[in-house]
Order: structure tokens, then sequence, then C-alpha cells
């Protein structure tokens, strides 16, 4: 397909500025911990530029150079290869434990969270999976069927970490793109139906997953426990009341605030700058799916189309689930706040779709 412009300025720029947000809102949060934890004021800084933001801008930028299309013919190889780290977490002294699951893969100094790959990458493969047999003609319920029993293997794999809320982004990723493909409908709901049915047991299976969500209905049930984080989130957004006590200016996150630099990243930026800020926070993450979903639709190209609401969807995703939870909206799931929330993993990964993003915006049409 041949190129037709420069890459979409509007989605650049709400990236842009969404990922300056997140380095000054993790600048704020994360000086009184990181001298805590470690004695260095600046550490969980560096560290989210260093193994988070250099290697994935890097990463990003080559994403926007790249032939897209080249990405169809190592999708599969690439997913085999990241459902073998998945299955080395498993291994001990290679899977770290921590925070009751086993997510990390620890390789000398450097740790990282293949499921936060696997996002991205199981997004590729689907757009190409599902382009190659729409381009063939092929019987739809012969793709759905393969396709579950894909969806089976990483399903069992998230489930024995345990990270549920992975595996309910990527269902709800899976359900969008296979909708979006053109396929029947009733292929859509049965996708659905499974989805809910299968993260509906799996929610009332485990004790604490079940306690997480009846915390949700009544935060007084656990008031030193999730329902302290839940209350204390709350507290924190409504003491921002309208412009907020000032950047920096937080008290939540002297360690009043459970997970002040991950989960619950949103309450202290909500606390800083109040109503104002936190909406133009959501904003900028509307703009981006806006534009996400206009280069998707504008994209002549299945692949490409896919690949963009794929994208676009995973991100909003977990930027409104994450926020909702906060909020006291959705139960409280432990998902990042794309772009913001500290971890390298998820924004490298991050980085890279956007690199991808930008990439199919220069041959959408005007």
């Amino acid at each position: 397909m041949k190129k037709t412009k420069k890459p979409d300025l509007i989605l650049l720029i709400s990236f842009l500025l969404l990922a300056v947000l997140g380095f000054i809102i993790l600048a704020g949060v994360s000086i009184t911990i990181s001298q805590k934890n470690i004695g260095n004021s600046f550490h969980y800084l560096l560290h989210q530029i260093i193994y988070g933001f250099i290697p994935g801008g890097l990463l990003g930028f080559l994403a926007y150079k790249i032939n897209l299309q080249s990405l169809k013919k190592i999708s599969f190889p690439i997913l085999i290869a990241i459902l073998f780290f998945m299955g080395l977490i498993f291994i001990p002294k290679i899977g770290t434990f921590l925070g009751g699951a086993k997510r990390w893969i620890s390789l000398g100094p450097i740790s990282f969270q293949p499921s936060e790959f696997l996002k991205l990458i199981f997004i590729v493969y689907l757009a190409a999976w599902l382009t190659k047999h729409k381009q063939k003609g092929k019987k739809l319920l012969l793709v759905l069927l393969p396709l579950l029993v894909i969806l089976g293997i990483i399903s069992g794999l998230l489930i024995a970490q345990p990270d549920i809320s992975t595996l309910a982004i990527i269902s709800s990723i899976t359900l969008i793109m296979y909708f979006c493909a053109g396929t029947p409908l009733y292929h859509s709901v049965l996708l659905a139906l499974s989805g809910i049915a299968t993260i509906g047991v799996l929610a009332i299976s485990a004790p604490y997953r079940f306690r997480r969500l009846m915390v949700f209905f009544r935060p007084d049930l656990q008031p030193l426990g999730m329902g302290y984080q839940l209350k204390q989130s709350i507290i924190a957004i409504g003491s921002g009341v309208i412009f907020g006590k000032g950047l920096g200016l937080s008290v939540q996150k002297f360690g009043f605030l459970p997970q002040a630099m991950t989960d619950t990243i949103f309450s202290v930026f909500a606390e800083e700058t109040g109503f104002i800020g936190a909406t133009i926070l959501i904003l900028l993450f509307l703009i981006f799916a806006w534009q996400g979903f206009s280069v998707a639709k504008r994209s002549s190209d299945l692949f490409f189309k896919l690949m963009a609401i794929g994208i676009t969807s995973w991100i909003i995703i977990q930027a409104l689930v994450n926020i909702a939870a906060i909020m006291r909206i959705l139960p409280l799931t432990g998902i990042p706040l794309p772009f913001i929330s500290y971890g390298s993993s998820h924004l490298l990964v991050e980085l890279i779709a956007i690199g991808i993003l930008l990439n199919i915006s220069k041959y959408a049409k005007t």
C-alpha cells in the first residue's frame, strides 16, 4: 500500500501530552516512596525512564518505520515465543513471585512481565489471522474454532499466574476485533457469552477475587484491606475538589494510599489537580480514542484497520477500567493506567504500540 501522508498529528500530540503528564505525575508521587524504600528520591522515576521510556521509544520508532505487512509473516512465531516466556514464569529461579502472583521473569538485573507483551503481540496476530482467513474466503466457523483453542491456551497460562485482569482485557479486545472484521453477529455473541461466563466463574471461584467483588459493594467489609484502598482513593479524589491542592502537594501519597504509583495513581493526580486536571486527563484519552478509531476507519487495508482497532481498544479499555475502578464504578482490578502508572514493561509495550498506530496513520485516507 502506498504511503499517503505524514502521521496523524492529533494522535501524536494526544499521546505526547499523556506521556508528559505521566512523567510529571510519577515524579511527584514517587519521590516519597522512592526515598523511603531506596534512599534515592528519583529511583523509580529513573527506572521508568531507563527501562521503559528509552527502550520503548527506540522500539516504537522502529515500529513506526518498518513495513507493517511484514508483521503478518512473523506474528505467529512471535506469539509462540511470548507463550514460551509465559511458561518460563512457572520455573523456579526464573519466575518471580510477588504480591500473591507469578507474573514476572527475572533474568539477572532485568525483569519483565510477559503478559504485557502478550497483549500487543496477540493483537497483531489476531489481525493477521482474521485478514488471512477473510481473504481466503474460509467458513468463519472454521476460523472461530481454532481461535478458541488459542484463546484457551492463553487463558490457561493467565489463570495459572493468576492474572484475570489481563485475561479480561485480551478477551474484550478479541471480541471487538472479531466483530469489526465483519464476522457473523452470532459468532460475536457466542464469544461474548463464553467470555462473560468464564470471567464470572473465575471471579467467584477464588476466595480473594470473591472478596474483592464483595468489597466493591461494601467497602466496610475489609476496612483495613481492599476496602481501605478503595476508601482512601475516594478520599483523595474528593479532597482535590475543583482545582486540586497543587502538583506535588498530595497528602494521600504519604503512606495513606496503597499502590499510589501504580493502580491508584489517578487518585493522587485528581487530589493534586482537582476536577479540572482529572477531566483534562480523561479528555486526552478520549481524544486519543477518537483519533485511533478514526485512523482505523480511514484505513483501506483490513490488516491495518484491525490492528488500529485492537491497539486503540486496548489502551482505552485499560484507561477506562483503571479510572472506573478507582472511582468505585467497577471493582478494583490491578490494571495499570496507560502511559501514567509506574511499570517499565507496560510502558515499553505501549510505546511500541503507539509506533505501530502512527505507522498505520501514514497510510490512512484523508
